[in-house]
């Protein structure tokens, strides 16, 4: 998983509430499990004017050009600017599989769906959670400044835009983790060694579980 620790970058404005998984990535694009690929269609009802396939070539759809993403001044956006309960509805992974792989590192909404929020942290992608007043100020800067910068500090627990400094709050377990590019997997192998003096430890105990689990 890769490491967060402090990013700067363009903001898009997403700016509607309950914006749902569904929207994030639509139903047909959850049968692959491969974690990359889903950036294409990101948000795909909204960006395109016809309904997407998987596997599918989406260079030649009709876009929507009034849809955020899609205007020039949000191209390379890397941090996204939501409403209230974002990511919404369904528990689908691919959620903030299909965010990051289209280039957001981070996402600065009011609140979040708790599983959402919790695959997340899972997936390498920071949910920073501001007030609804410090949201909207947000917004307005993004409006008013073309090409505007929001620069999340994770070490610090900070967000900056231009003049606008904010402090938000994150479970320590989760900053670690976090800073250190660590998901379940990661984690498990830190201990890899107690795991391994385990094993062998038990072999020796038990040898005869592991030889019928080899002739198995």
């Amino acid at each position: 998983m890769q490491a967060f620790t402090t990013h700067q970058g363009l903001a898009a404005p997403m700016d509607r509430a309950n914006v749902d998984t569904d929207m994030i990535i639509p139903k047909q694009f959850l049968k692959s499990i491969r974690r990359s690929g889903f950036g294409p269609n990101l948000f795909d009802e909204l960006r395109y004017l016809d309904v997407g396939e998987p596997d599918s070539d989406n260079s030649g759809r009709p876009l929507n050009s009034e849809f955020v993403l899609n205007q020039p001044r949000y191209q390379g956006a890397s941090v996204l600017l939501a409403r209230k309960n974002f990511g919404c509805g369904s528990s689908r992974e691919h959620a903030p599989w299909a965010l990051e792989d289209y280039g957001f590192r981070t996402v600065i909404a009011p609140s979040f769906a708790d599983i959402f929020y919790n695959n997340c942290f899972k997936n390498g992608l920071l949910p920073v959670v501001l007030t609804e007043s410090q949201v909207e100020q947000l917004f307005a800067a993004v409006y008013a400044t073309p090409g505007l910068q929001i620069c999340v500090d994770l070490p610090a627990q900070t967000v900056t835009a231009g003049e606008l400094s904010f402090s938000f709050e994150i479970d320590a377990f989760r900053k670690e983790c976090l800073l250190k590019g660590l998901d379940e997997i990661g984690l498990t192998l830190q201990s890899s060694s107690a795991i391994k003096a385990y094993e062998s430890a038990r072999a020796a105990q038990h040898p005869w579980v592991f030889g019928a689990i080899k002739r198995a």
